[in-house]
C-alpha cells in the first residue's frame, strides 16, 4: 500500500493527533533483507569487535582503523549511500538497524563508525555538488578513505555558530585559506578528509568546506586525547595554518554551514539513539546471566526482588527505546519517499525528511542515551564488587555510555531544542498546539465526568492515560507560551521540565503502540511480557510527568491559576485502576531470567 502524506503524521504531531497501532513500524516488521542485514552485522560485531574488546580498552587506535576497513569491505559503511556513489542505497530504517547492531561491541568502534558514516559522509551526500559527490563519496562509502567532522572549538561547543576559525578568499578568487583550531575531532588520527566549518569575513553564519587531510598543507594535530571512555576512538585537536582549499570545495553555499551542521546533527541524533540500543540488550543479557549464576544465601541473586526490580526496568527501557527509535525511523523513511515521489531529488528528500522529525530525533537522543547509562549503572550494581573490576565488561560499558549524553548536542541542549522546535512549528502552523491547548483550558474550567469508562479492551486505560498525559503537556506549555511568548527560551529550567514530559509521552506511547500492533497480529498471549513492559514503562513515565508537571506549574503560575492547574495535573495523572507494579516487574524479570537474555 502506498503511503500518502495524509497517512503519516508530521513531526511533533504525535502530541495532538492519535496514532493508530497499525500505522507504526516495529522491529517485528523487518523485511527479509533487513533480517539478513541484522544477522550479518551481528556476526561481524561478535567476530571482529567483541572478541577483541581488550584491544580497544588498551587504546589500540590502529585496531579501530583496521576494523573500520573491514566494515567498509563488507559494505556496512555505505548502507545509507546511494548506489550511484558506491553505496548500498538502502532505506533509512536499514541505516538505523545497521547502526543499532554494529555499535554494541565497544563505544570506541561505535564512535568511529558513527562519526564516519554520519557527520563525516552525510554532509557531502546531502549538500555536495555532483562533482564533490563523485569525487569523494565512493571512497568514503567503501572505507578507502575515512571522514571526520570539524565543528567544535575551544570557545565554541553548544554555541556551534560562534567558531573563530576563518576562511579567507585568495586574491585570484581560486581558493580559501583556512586558519583555526578544532577540538574533540573523532577519527582525526586516521581520516583522509575533514568537513570543516569556518567563517568568511564577518558573516553571521559559518560556511562548510571539504578539506583533504594533507599535513604538507598546514594541517597539524595534537596528541590523542586520554578519555574516560571510548578509549580507542581517535580524538585529537586539529590545527589549520594557512590551509589552502580550492573554492570548488565549499560545501553548499556561503553562510550555509550552520544549517549543514544542524541537519547533520539531526541525523546523528537518531543514529546515536540507535547506537545505544543493542548495548542495552547486551548489558542486560550479561547482567541476567551473572545474576542466574551468582549465589548468595544459597539462592541465585536473580531470584531476589531487589534484582528483579532492576532487570524489569532495564528491559522495559530497552523495549521502549527500540519501539520509539524504529517508529521514528520509518516515519522519516516514509517522508523521504513522499518527497521523492513528488519530484524532490534524493538529496532534498532526505534533508527535508529528517528535518521534519527533528523533534523526535532530539527526544530519542536524550531518552536512549540516558537509558543506556542507567542500564550500565545497574549492570555494575548487579555484578556488585565484580562490576567495578576491569575483568568484567560492565565498567567499560558504563564509561563508554557516558559520552552519549554529551555529543550530538548535550542532553540539556536537546531538551530545550525539542520544546523550542515544537513551539516554532506551532507558530508556523505545522502543528496545531493552540487549539488543543485551549480545549484543555476549557476542560479545566468545566466539571469533570464521573462516569466509569469501559476499560475492558487491551490497553484501553493505558491509551486513555497517554491522551491525558498529552493534556498535561498542552496545559503546561500552552500556559507558559501565553505567559512568556518569545521569551520562553530564556526560562531554561521550565523548558527542560516540559521536555521531560514530552519525552516520556513519546516513549511510553511508542511501547504501547508496538505491543498493541503485535498483540493484534500474533495474539495477546504471545505478548504478555511485552504488555507488562509497556505498562511498567507507562507507570514510571507518569511518575516523572507528575513531578515535572508540578515543578513547571509552580514555577510560573500562582493563586487560582496555580491551584486549578495542579488540580488538572492530578486529574490527568490518575489511573482508574492502578496496575500492580510488583507483579509486572516479577513477570518481566522471570521471563528474562528463564531465557537468560534480553529476549524481545
Amino acid at each position: 500500500m502506498e503511503t500518502t502524506e495524509k497517512d503519516i503524521l508530521r513531526g511533533g504531531q504525535f502530541l495532538v493527533k492519535e496514532t493508530k497501532c497499525e500505522d507504526v513500524f516495529t522491529p517485528e516488521d523487518f523485511s527479509e533483507e533487513q533480517k539478513m542485514m541484522k544477522e550479518a552485522v551481528m556476526e561481524f560485531n561478535d567476530r571482529e569487535i567483541i572478541a577483541h574488546r581488550d584491544r580497544f580498552e588498551a587504546k589500540d587506535y590502529a585496531f579501530t582503523e583496521e576494523c573500520m576497513v573491514k566494515a567498509g569491505q563488507l559494505g556496512f559503511l555505505g548502507v545509507a549511500v546511494p548506489e550511484a556513489y558506491g553505496g548500498l542505497g538502502m532505506g533509512f530504517v536499514s541505516t538505523v538497524l545497521t547502526c543499532d547492531y554494529i555499535s554494541s561491541g565497544t563505544g570506541s568502534f561505535s564512535t568511529a563508525f558513527g562519526a564516519h558514516t554520519g557527520i563525516g559522509t552525510m554532509p557531502i551526500t546531502l549538500y555536495g555538488t555532483e562533482e564533490q559527490k563523485q569525487k569523494y563519496v565512493p571512497k568514503l562509502a567503501t572505507g578507502e578513505w575515512f571522514g571526520a567532522y570539524c565543528l567544535t572549538e575551544p570557545g565554541a561547543g553548544s554555541d556551534a555558530n560562534s567558531g573563530k576559525t576563518t576562511a579567507e578568499l585568495s586574491a585570484d578568487g581560486k581558493s580559501y585559506k583556512i586558519n583555526g583550531q578544532k577540538m574533540w575531532i573523532s577519527n582525526a588520527g586516521f581520516c583522509k578528509l575533514f568537513i570543516v566549518f569556518a567563517r568568511i569575513e564577518n558573516d553571521k553564519n559559518i560556511t562548510g568546506f571539504i578539506v583533504e587531510n594533507d599535513p604538507s598543507n598546514g594541517i597539524t594535530m595534537g596528541e590523542e586525547e586520554h578519555k574516560l571512555g571510548i578509549r580507542a576512538s581517535s580524538t585529537r585537536q586539529v590545527f589549520f595554518n594557512d590551509t589552502v582549499v580550492p573554492v570548488e570545495n565549499m560545501l553548499s553555499e556561503r553562510g550555509n554551514g550552520f544549517k549543514i551542521a544542524m541537519n547533520a546533527l539531526n541525523v546523528g541524533r537518531i543514529k546515536l539513539a540507535a547506537a545505544c540500543l543493542d548495548s542495552q540488550r547486551r548489558i542486560l543479557t550479561t547482567a541476567v546471566q551473572y545474576a542466574n549464576e551468582r549465589k548468595q544465601f544459597k539462592t541465585p541473586i536473580a531470584d531476589f526482588g531487589a534484582i528483579k526490580m532492576k532487570l524489569a526496568k532495564m528491559s522495559a527501557d530497552a523495549y521502549a527505546g527500540e519501539s520509539a527509535t524504529y517508529r521514528a525511523s520509518k516515519n522519516i523513511e516514509d517522508r523521504i519517499a513522499i518527497r521523492e515521489a513528488s519530484g524532490n531529488t534524493h538529496q532534498e528528500a532526505e534533508l527535508k525528511g529528517v528535518e521534519e522529525y527533528a523533534i523526535e530525533c532530539s527526544i530519542l537522543k536524550v531518552a536512549v542515551s540516558e537509558d543506556v547509562q542507567n542500564c550500565s549503572d545497574e549492570g555494575i550494581q548487579i555484578f556488585g564488587g565484580m562490576g567495578f573490576s576491569e575483568e568484567t565488561p560492565m565498567e567499560a560499558a558504563w564509561r563508554d555510555a557516558r559520552i552519549a549524553r554529551i555529543y550530538e548536542g548535550t542532553n540539556e541542549i536537546n531538551r530545550m531544542l525539542c520544546v523550542g522546535m515544537l513551539v516554532k512549528k506551532a507558530m508556523r502552523g505545522h502543528v496545531d498546539l493552540l487549539g488543543p491547548a485551549m480545549k484543555v483550558q476549557e476542560e479545566l474550567m468545566g466539571i469533570p465526568s464521573f462516569e466509569t469508562p469501559d476499560y475492558s479492551e487491551l490497553f484501553a486505560e493505558e491509551k486513555a492515560m497517554v491522551a491525558k498525559l498529552k493534556k498535561v503537556f498542552l496545559m503546561v506549555a500552552g500556559a507558559a507560551v501565553q505567559k512568556y511568548g518569545q521569551d520562553l527560551e530564556e526560562h531554561q529550567q521550565l523548558l527542560i521540565a516540559a521536555a521531560d514530559i514530552l519525552i516520556e509521552i513519546y516513549m511510553a506511547e511508542s511501547a504501547i503502540l508496538r505491543t498493541e500492533k503485535n498483540a493484534k497480529r500474533f495474539g495477546e498471549e504471545s505478548q504478555s511480557v511485552q504488555i507488562a513492559m509497556s505498562k511498567l514503562y507507562l507507570y514510571n513515565a507518569i511518575n516523572i510527568i507528575e513531578d515535572k508537571g508540578k515543578e513547571s506549574i509552580i514555577s510560573f503560575a500562582e493563586g487560582d491559576e496555580q491551584r486549578m492547574m495542579l488540580m488538572g495535573l492530578k486529574r490527568f495523572t490518575k489511573y482508574q485502576n492502578y496496575p500492580d507494579i510488583v507483579d509486572l516487574r516479577n513477570e518481566i524479570a522471570e521471563k528474562v531470567k528463564a531465557e537468560n537474555k534480553y529476549c524481545f
